[in-house]
């Protein structure tokens, strides 16, 4: 474990980065469980990302007023990207102005940002099922249908974009497509801290909404030529520069593994059984591997589907069957 990884226990709530730079940490960081981040300075504040639904990001608001009196009134927000798990709280703040990507706003307009959406998906299995039981799962602890409306960004950019908290500068940094089509980075450089939304999981295995995999990589890299020490991601604990190299390696490990069965025309799910996580076997959330595997295989076949059926079922099948 590196000295930052070290540094902070992960545990639930607020943590204090220092220099008005906090985290707001949700362990387990499995799926919905996502972190957020708070900027601070002379009055002003910058929110990084809401929670998964109303009462999660309620009790991440009152925590940060308590502890840092600029957030009494938060006057600006980032989306680092359109999943519900980071905007579905919204609502909360929506006196703020809330900045995105162009490409995060355009996907949150569409039914990936409609907790509606989710809603449906908790419900519509039969829970005696496989693909029930997986949904009833790992969305449990969400109260989707109490979130209603969620807020759209009213300021959106392409490329970066740089915002004054106070005295600091907090640097927006797009890069995607990738996670999903607008990932942003949050870069606060005096004080060498970054919040990256879902462009890293870190104890978690990542997850290709959207892809290209090479943008993701190339994100990487410029996490690790930044003068960055402390990182805090969108799932799993604070983290620095380890953490980004362990990403980084994941998802050119699964690049390559996916290559070759795609080349020897094994399908999706065979392929998503077949390739060893043994390196990564402390990582939660294995399942995932589906998706990415489905997203390898778009672009290297020039962006056509290659498979049949629901992705979350087999990620379901896949889940389950590693459990017996």
């Amino acid at each position: 474990m590196s000295q930052i990884a070290s540094k902070w226990a992960y545990t639930k709530g607020l943590h204090d980065l220092g220099n008005g730079c906090y985290a707001y940490l949700q362990p387990d960081g499995s799926w919905g469980w996502s972190n957020a981040g708070l900027v601070a300075d002379s009055g002003q504040s910058l929110l990084v990302d809401t929670l998964f639904d109303l009462r999660l990001t309620r009790e991440m608001l009152d925590a940060m007023r308590r502890a840092e009196p600029a957030a009494a009134r938060i006057g600006a927000v980032v989306n680092t990207h359109s999943n519900g798990d980071h905007t579905f709280g919204n609502r909360l703040v929506e006196a703020a102005e809330i900045i995105a990507s162009r490409a995060c706003a355009e996907e949150m307009s569409h039914d990936l940002g409609d907790p509606r959406r989710l809603a449906a998906m908790k419900t519509a299995n039969d829970p005696s099922t496989v693909m029930g039981a997986f949904m009833a799962e790992i969305f449990r602890h969400f109260d989707f249908e109490g979130v209603g409306y969620v807020p759209a960004p009213t300021v959106t950019f392409e490329g970066e974009m740089e915002r004054r908290v106070g005295t600091k500068t907090v640097r927006l940094i797009q890069v995607g497509p990738a996670h999903t089509r607008g990932d942003v980075l949050a870069y606060v450089p005096q004080d060498r801290v970054m919040f990256t939304g879902d462009m890293l999981f870190i104890n978690g295995h990542p997850i290709i909404w959207a892809g290209p995999v090479g943008n993701w990589i190339k994100a990487c890299q410029l996490m690790l030529e930044l003068d960055v020490e402390t990182i805090v991601p969108g799932h799993g604990p604070i983290t620095d520069k380890s953490g980004v190299a362990a990403v980084k390696g994941y998802l050119e490990y699964i690049t390559e593994q996916a290559r070759r069965r795609y080349e020897a025309g094994m399908g999706v799910y065979e392929a998503a059984q077949d390739i060893s996580l043994a390196d990564y076997s402390s990582w939660g959330d294995a399942e995932r591997i589906v998706i990415n595997v489905a997203a390898l295989y778009k672009e290297f076949s020039g962006g056509k589907k290659q498979y049949d059926g629901n992705l979350f079922e087999m990620m379901a099948r896949l889940r389950a069957s590693r459990r017996k």
